[in-house]
């Protein structure tokens, strides 16, 4: 059974994936990119943002769109630029980390801003899942993780959890307030706004299924 902790400013990775949404500002998100510079892999839009906040990347990777003209030319040694538009910036991140043998990631900055970007971001986790061994999707709320089979989570009591398929998937749970046995859900609405009863909880699905847990508050 895999089990996913909750991140704390501790928390590490082969590489930090910093996507051009919000740039983070809770204490746990920004500390990690604070703390693991050397491991950061940035989208270009957000590399925008990089020296306001007096930070550096090793690797920038998009299709250059977002990124300055300036930055580009002062990033020049550091930004691979790729022009597919099949895939979008935070995909292409994490595929040059799948070329580097990176098999386990932390994205920060992938939601806020455009809502139709922060949709696409989180359901793309499920597309990683073949991909890439361990993905984690922090923000400025929660963390974001997409599962198979059965999976145990750190949490505490009255936690907010919400479950998210992209397709029929039976759901069966333990230690949340409405359990579910086997369950399908149709609609992406139908496993929000779940709570946790303890500090950890169960999950087993079939199919692909991203969770979501709420930071303390």
């Amino acid at each position: 059974m895999k089990y996913y902790p909750m991140p704390t400013i501790q928390s590490t990775a082969q590489a930090i994936i910093l996507a051009n949404g919000d740039f983070p500002r809770h204490p746990i998100p920004k500390l990690i990119l604070q703390y693991h510079q050397d491991k950061l892999v940035c989208c270009d839009g957000a590399a925008n943002n990089l020296l306001n906040h007096h930070l550096t990347a090793q690797v920038i990777i998009g299709d250059g769109d977002s990124l300055s003209l300036d930055n580009q030319i002062k990033y020049q040694d550091k930004f691979i630029k790729l022009s597919d538009q099949n895939t979008n910036d935070l995909t292409k991140a994490v595929l040059f980390c799948q070329s580097q043998s990176l098999q386990s990631l932390i994205i920060l900055g992938a939601t806020g801003k455009r809502e139709d970007h922060t949709i696409a971001n989180i359901a793309l986790l499920v597309n990683y899942l073949s991909i890439i061994d361990d993905v984690t999707m922090i923000t400025d709320f929660g963390v974001f993780n997409a599962i198979q089979l059965l999976c145990s989570f750190e949490s505490y009591s009255k936690q907010q959890v919400s479950l998210f398929s992209q397709s029929p998937t039976p759901i069966t749970t333990t230690n949340l307030k409405y359990p579910l046995n086997q369950q399908n859900h149709i609609y992406w609405w139908q496993g929000s706004l779940n709570e946790s009863l303890g500090d950890e909880f169960t999950i087993e699905v079939n199919n692909a299924l991203i969770v979501y847990r709420a930071f303390r508050e």
